[in-house]
């Protein structure tokens, strides 16, 4: 028997599902008492090259209210031809077609391997990619023609088919009309909509020179005054002219801005620079004059947007803050990109932008378009919601639950762009009653069908079927106790409190944080009351407390040093990040490089600073290596360059050549940091660290150890101390 490690590893390969418990309890009164709701992180397209798409429809249950896809689970009978829907028990017919199958030769869609599969199905016309540049032309000279060597640059990449449209704004904003393959430039008119979008094959040369041609918008900026931008218009423009031509196609809207909106509808800040823009404390003074009806237009456009089936990336480079809050909806509810720079001329926005284009490994571009997600579920289970870069389709029917975790009172979503990362967390209820056990051995089944559109444009429909066994929570604890995945648990639980964020205070969300690790502590540490020190967690539960530790810390949740645009930025990351990136995120990653060994991966504490290391700290944002006190006096003594001293060049060189690694991969492509002790960009990694050492305790440490942090941060050791204190009170 593979242990539950090994058991959830292999499922995560084949069907790209991560749950919190991998043994499921068999009530909901005994669910509640989990802590931890029953969940699982979905990554709807995971890339698997050993799964060739079937070139044929799916099998469906006959039940007009189920319509289940047959799989695995299904039982067959070969003989006469039927199978029984392991959802809803209805027995049907198969087609014709499956006229040749007995148990030796069977479909691949009933074989174990087969549990996720993939369908072609070639239904209605074939229509080709569409692509709308809005571009900001309030930009300085140098950072305008940065972009638009990346736009001429991303025509070559697009393709041959595929549509391409270009709207251009300052204070006026202006479509790029191409009637006859000669360009010129005009208004928007309702009536020429189909001249706005043209095949990138036609116009390439074209569009090619009039990217060369733009020039920074004339409208003249006096001293003391913000450029006039109609970001609000512009995007308006765009959602109108695709939704008007082309609604239910896969579009995406690009959007490069310089800096934030300053008139009409969507402005979020004046054009006096006297008037800052807005901050969190004015946001909590209410302070923030425009940010409600701004946001208000951007939620109209993004529903409409969703509405289509199309989606918004936002591409924001400036140094100041360019209204990601008010527009953060824009690309969260359409499955965007949102992507934030310093400038358009920088390595950062240049190679992520380059990536929007990558291809697979079978030479297919990584994105997918207007998707839906279906949820099925046994009768045991119902729906409670999903987070993600998704919109509720509004699917009542038996299985959804009247409890809602998320956006829920569905079990459909709409996902209008996806790439193979894009991770939803979806959240369940059971629903079965105590008093009503299931048989021994019996087990729970949730099946999810994606609908999309293919990058080749083909339609096509991946199914993923999963069970899981039932447990009852009062004789059979330890095997549910052994099953759970702290690791899927910690990053459903931060999902919930970064979508709980959104609308609440900051402090009640670490406090309802708090209340559910210290239940979770009640239910599954082992202690004696009242007694901290006998306090004991199994090892399937031991990370999960350092998660939350770390997760109170982070800049999802910690608003203090971020602006609002920053917070939104790093939210929309998480809300869609799959389960590695995700743990780096609430947890970076630390590597330490030295003489005394090849490098290691060591505690993300204050106590691993030494002067003789070079530290390498992945927080998915960004890249920072560290060069302990030590290595930065021998390198500014130039040790390296003598040769006597290879080794010592070597040991620079690795941690460089470890995170050139992690940067050509990323998306985005995360900042790259490179300091040493005492440098002002030090604060980077100080931040993240656990100050395990702080100014307060340096002496009870002792000297020889790492690096004090002047912080009145509690330490991963004090909150600890805190948390079996209250877990074991007989008062709490």
């Amino acid at each position: 028997m593979a242990t539950y490690l090994e058991f959830i590893q292999q499922n995560e390969e084949r069907d790209g599902v991560r749950f919190s418990w991998n043994v499921w309890p068999s009530s909901r009164l005994e669910a509640t008492r989990m802590v931890v709701p029953l969940a699982c992180l979905l990554t709807p397209l995971k890339e698997r090259p050993d799964l060739p798409p079937l070139q044929y429809e799916p099998v469906l249950c006959s039940r007009p209210t189920c319509k289940a896809v047959l799989n695995p689970l299904c039982q067959v009978d070969y003989r006469a031809k039927l199978w029984a829907c392991n959802f809803c028990f209805q027995r049907n017919q198969f087609p014709p077609a499956y006229a040749g199958i007995s148990e030796v030769n069977q479909p691949a869609e009933l074989m174990p391997q087969f549990s996720t599969i993939e369908y072609i199905v070639q239904r209605g016309p074939q229509t080709p990619l569409i692509f709308l540049y809005v571009v900001d032309t309030c930009l300085e000279e140098e950072d305008l023609q940065a972009l638009k060597e990346s736009l001429q640059m991303s025509l070559s990449l697009l393709p041959a088919d595929a549509l391409v449209g270009l709207i251009t704004f300052g204070r006026m904003v202006q479509g790029h009309e191409r009637p006859d393959g000669i360009c010129k430039q005009e208004n928007i008119s309702f009536y020429f909509f189909f001249r706005f979008l043209q095949p990138v094959h036609k116009i390439d040369m074209n569009l090619t020179d009039l990217l060369g041609e733009l020039q920074r918008d004339p409208w003249p900026v006096t001293q003391g005054k913000r450029p006039l931008r109609s970001t609000g218009v512009a995007l308006s423009i765009a959602v109108g002219l695709l939704e008007g031509t082309f609604p239910n196609t896969g579009a995406r809207i690009m959007l490069f801005t310089g800096g934030p909106p300053t008139q009409g509808p969507g402005m979020v800040v004046g054009d006096e620079l006297k008037t800052p823009i807005r901050s969190w404390h004015d946001i909590e003074k209410d302070n923030a004059r425009f940010m409600k009806k701004a946001t208000k237009h951007y939620e109209t456009l993004a529903n409409r947007t969703a509405a289509n089936g199309h989606c918004i990336d936002i591409y924001a480079c400036a140094l100041d803050q360019t209204g990601l809050l008010e527009m953060k909806c824009c690309a969260n509810l359409t499955g965007g990109h949102m992507v934030m720079g310093d400038s358009f001329n920088t390595s950062l926005f240049k190679q992520t932008f380059q990536r929007v284009f990558n291809k697979g490994f079978n030479g297919d571009f990584r994105m997918a378009f207007g998707a839906s997600l279906e949820v099925k579920t046994s009768r045991e289970l119902k729906i409670a919601g999903a987070i993600g870069p998704c919109v509720s389709l509004n699917a009542k029917g038996p299985c959804v639950s009247e409890n809602e975790l998320g956006i829920g009172g569905t079990s459909q979503w709409k996902i209008c762009s996806l790439d193979p990362s894009t991770t939803l967390a979806i959240y369940f209820e059971v629903v079965n009653q105590h008093n009503a056990p299931i048989p021994q051995g019996g087990r729970g089944a949730v099946q999810f069908v994606t609908q999309y559109q293919h990058s080749s444009t083909q339609k096509r429909i991946r199914v993923t079927t999963i069970a899981r066994n039932w447990a009852d929570a009062q004789s059979q604890l330890q095997h549910i106790e052994a099953a759970f995945d702290q690791e899927a648990a910690a990053v459903l639980m931060a999902r919930l409190g970064v979508y709980r964020a959104e609308s609440e205070e900051g402090p009640d969300v670490l406090r309802w944080l708090d209340r559910q690790l210290i239940r979770l502590c009640q239910k599954f540490g082992q202690y004696n009351k009242d007694d901290p020190n006998s306090f004991r967690l199994s090892e399937s539960f031991s990370l999960y407390p350092q998660f939350m530790f770390h997760l109170r810390r982070s800049p999802f949740l910690q608003v203090f040093n971020n602006s609002p645009d920053e917070s939104s930025y790093y939210r929309h990351h998480f809300a869609r990040q799959d389960l590695t990136q995700s743990l780096i995120m609430i947890q970076p990653i630390l590597y330490a490089y030295s003489f005394h060994g090849p490098p290691e991966p060591v505690l993300l504490d204050s106590s691993s600073i030494l002067p003789d290391r070079i530290l390498l700290m992945d927080t998915f944002f960004q890249i920072v290596i560290y060069l302990g006190e030590t290595i930065a006096q021998w390198q500014k003594a130039g040790y390296q360059d003598m040769p006597e001293y290879e080794n010592f060049k070597h040991l620079l060189q690795a941690p460089l050549d470890d995170a050139q690694e992690i940067l050509q991969t990323r998306f985005p492509m995360p900042r790259y940091i490179h300091t040493e002790h005492g440098g002002s960009q030090a604060r980077f990694l100080l931040s993240k660290v656990n100050p395990s050492q702080t100014h307060n305790n340096l002496y009870a440490w002792g000297q020889e150890s790492g690096a004090p942090i002047l912080t009145d941060d509690v330490s991963l050791q004090v909150f600890m101390d805190h948390l079996k204190k209250l877990a074991v009170s007989s008062a709490s």
